[in-house]
């Protein structure tokens, strides 16, 4: 894991939704719409984040994921000069590029051609579930490794720091064994992310040589949880965050391009709050969601256009936003500005101090020190049987609350304190 990484918090965005593309390729020139992405690196930084992570940007047949050509800047985005002066924007405020590749599958357009293309039992080409215009790449054929170093370097040549690999999981990890060493020769400050979807990710990580896979196991324990009133799937989700955490740093998320948004998802909204709070205070690499931060709300649907949605345009400048998200900007900035204080969140493991349906106290442990994170659902005001003495509020909906006072009804604070301060009451 290179160094830069472990303090990497990311702000996601969709370029082809963001900066309101055309849903089909158009090869029609004038366009700069990844211009448009330079006037809110600024917004990005004073979120508190460190790092871009771009959805797709080669030129692709609709939604950036059926890639044509992957040396090429998808003409409705605009060109390698538009993404240059992007890159260079985002460098001078220190924040890390990583793009989205592709190279599961591609589309039928592919402009390599189909000799690449992984056939079936039956002689016809295999496709990505069930979608007929995404063909998936044969990885068994040397031309495919090769080539997928060849994009994977270029475009760490021209500045960015990683990769995002959509669909890891439906590559078998030996590939990715195979192609990220003479990539990492190259460029040694690089640094991997797989989306991973289910199963066991540790041994994705060990296989494949990964250094980070997308963890939506917890993603789903999160706003479930707080749905259902169940704080004992959180816990046990977290038992397995913590055995991961012993052999990767997790990508953590509350909201990305492919599910619904927060905002939607939660049955209460006066949980939000809870759900970053538990973002910005267990260990892995966490990411916002653009617009999450402005409470945009958004539904996924399972049919064509179904994304769009989730993958809004956004004005030209941050000046043009409604004042409704404002509020959720601003706690967003107030606990990322509290994770950053405290960086050693990233390696640490959580524990359970304290469990109910509806109330649960987390404590999150390095060498470096504690925090503790108390989370109440129910209606009523709920006094934690914790001793906090030594402990100070570092994160709370509002200000200047006491760390021993009772968490209020749908509320939430945040403790910090020195190692091994924290003890149950009788």
């Amino acid at each position: 894991m290179v160094r830069w990484a472990e303090h990497a918090i990311f702000w996601q965005v969709y370029p082809l939704g963001f900066t309101g593309a055309p849903r089909a390729f158009s090869d029609a020139p004038g366009h700069h719409r990844l211009r448009q992405l330079v006037d809110w690196l600024d917004y990005a930084v004073e979120l508190g984040c460190s790092g871009l992570l771009l959805g797709p940007v080669f030129e692709a047949e609709t939604h950036g994921y059926d890639t044509v050509d992957h040396f090429r800047i998808d003409p409705r985005l605009g060109d390698d000069e538009d993404f240059d002066r992007l890159l260079a924007a985002a460098n001078e405020r220190g924040l890390r590029v990583v793009l989205d590749g592709v190279f599961n599958h591609v589309s039928r357009r592919f402009a390599q051609g189909s000799d690449w293309f992984r056939r079936g039992e039956d002689g016809g080409y295999e496709v990505f579930e069930g979608h007929q215009h995404l063909v998936a790449l044969d990885h068994d054929n040397p031309a495919v490794a090769d080539y997928v170093v060849r994009v994977l370097d270029h475009w760490l040549d021209r500045g960015i720091a990683g990769w995002r690999l959509d669909a890891a999981y439906a590559v078998q990890p030996e590939f990715w064994r195979k192609v990220l060493p003479p990539v990492r020769e190259r460029h040694p400050e690089s640094w991997f992310l797989g989306e991973v979807l289910h199963g066991d990710y540790a041994d994705y990580v060990e296989r494949s040589g990964l250094d980070s896979v997308t963890q939506y196991e917890l993603w789903k324990a999160i706003w479930s949880s707080l749905n259902d009133g169940n704080f004992f799937e959180l816990a046990w989700a977290l038992k397995r965050h913590a055995a991961l955490l012993d052999t990767f740093l997790p990508q953590t998320f509350i909201g990305n391009h492919d599910v619904t948004r927060l905002a939607t998802r939660l049955t209460d909204e006066r949980h939000f709050g809870h759900a970053l709070a538990l973002l910005m205070t267990l260990g892995g690499i966490p990411s916002i969601y653009y617009g999450d931060e402005q409470a945009f709300r958004g539904l996924k649907e399972e049919r064509e256009g179904g994304d769009d949605a989730v993958r809004p345009a956004f004005p030209r400048t941050p000046d043009e936003l409604a004042p409704f998200g404002w509020p959720t900007y601003r706690l967003h900035q107030r606990l990322i500005g509290m994770r950053r204080r405290h960086p050693w969140l990233v390696h640490a493991h959580t524990s359970v101090d304290h469990l109910t349906n509806r109330a649960v106290a987390l404590r999150a442990q390095a060498a470096e020190g504690e925090v503790l994170t108390l989370l109440n659902l129910g209606d009523e005001p709920y006094r934690f049987p914790l001793d906090v003495n030594g402990f100070s509020v570092i994160g709370t909906p509002s200000h200047g609350d006491r760390p021993d006072s009772p968490v209020p009804g749908h509320s939430w604070v945040v403790l910090a304190g020195a190692p091994g301060t924290v003890s149950a009451t009788g």
